[in-house]
């Protein structure tokens, strides 16, 4: 190594090795097949690995035109479960020398302003969790990789779409409920108009319609307490009959201004009306009586969809099937009260 050098350089190895240094390029870079020997190559990887030899990285992905970097845009960046869906993602991103970064796209409606100058320049690629298609035209272009989490597969921009069986947890609500013998229903609805509120909607109207005499009324909401409070008291506040014995509650969040609702109508969980949320967050098990939920993996969510945009980066076929959730029977659904 040249005196007062304190990081080896590819030169360095190249001179240990008595090769030139396009050779440590190209069998540093995995790059030597068919090129460089192999007793050549195992003599550059021995020399890089005495002097401790990191290539740089940085250099090397402008020479590439890669830069590495992955954008993961959200609805919002102050929830739980989109928490989650990065710490998942950037877990696996970091096994694979990427960056993730995070970006807001407020509601996930409308189109969300690239925070690069060119998305295309600065960017290998783009996950986008619960958006709306047009919310995603200035970040992808027409040229970037795209995964679309929690979308419609039929109507997705993406190369490629992952998402978590809500359809199936909305059934193994609907079931929980009817199977109590609940046959009148409240359904606090997000006032959000992406696929998958569609989805629950629709599942959840099919469900209950495919048993003989039940009842269901929708009460739309922003996804915040004081909204579903709101909504709840307006939509239990009158004396239309039949009053429902159960509410089905889009997210946590409105599982909780539900709850807040139900008390000042002196209505008791469960024994007068029972409620269950989405999402398993750990606002589930701080709300009294303890939400029964569906148990959503965000971690495991941002994980596939970070395999999946490796995948169509690699120019491989990412992995199928919806991710399976787990409906969580608590202590806020009982039988309803005898009529």
């Amino acid at each position: 190594m040249p005196r007062g050098s304190t990081r080896p350089t590819s030169r360095d190895v190249a001179q240990a090795a008595g090769v030139s240094q396009a050779a440590v390029s190209l069998v540093l870079g995995d790059k030597w097949r068919g090129r460089v020997s192999a007793p050549t190559a195992e003599r550059v990887r021995q020399a890089a690995s005495e002097l401790g030899y990191r290539p740089n990285l940085a250099a090397r992905n402008l020479r590439l035109g890669h830069t590495r970097t992955v954008l993961l845009v959200v609805p919002v960046l102050t929830t739980e479960f989109f928490a989650g869906v990065y710490t998942g993602a950037a877990r696996v991103a970091a096994e694979h020398g990427f960056g993730v970064v995070l970006y807001p796209s407020p509601e996930g409606i409308g189109p969300a302003r690239s925070p690069f100058a060119s998305a295309q320049a600065a960017l290998d690629g783009v996950i986008a969790s619960s958006m709306a298609a047009d919310a995603l035209t200035t970040l992808r272009g027409d040229q970037l990789p795209l995964v679309m989490l929690d979308s419609d597969p039929a109507g997705s921009l993406g190369a490629a779409t992952v998402n978590l069986d809500i359809t199936d947890g909305i059934r193994q609500v609907a079931d929980h409920l009817l199977g109590l013998g609940h046959r009148h229903f409240l359904h606090l609805a997000a006032d959000v108009p992406s696929w998958t509120f569609h989805i629950r909607a629709r599942e959840l109207a099919a469900r209950i319609a495919a048993q003989p005499g039940t009842t269901l009324r929708t009460a739309t909401t922003p996804v915040t307490i004081d909204g579903a409070l709101a909504a709840t008291e307006r939509a239990l506040g009158t004396t239309t009959a039949p009053r429902p014995t159960a509410v089905v509650c889009d997210d946590d969040k409105l599982a909780a201004g539900a709850y807040k609702a139900l008390r000042r109508l002196g209505l008791h969980i469960p024994r007068d009306i029972s409620v269950t949320g989405l999402d398993d967050l750990a606002l589930a098990t701080a709300l009294d009586p303890e939400l029964t939920t569906v148990r959503l993996d965000a971690e495991l969510f941002g994980e596939r969809g970070m395999h999946a945009l490796l995948a169509v980066l690699e120019d491989r076929t990412p992995d199928a099937g919806d991710i399976p959730v787990h409906l969580v029977v608590r202590a806020s659904t009982a039988p309803p009260r005898p009529s």
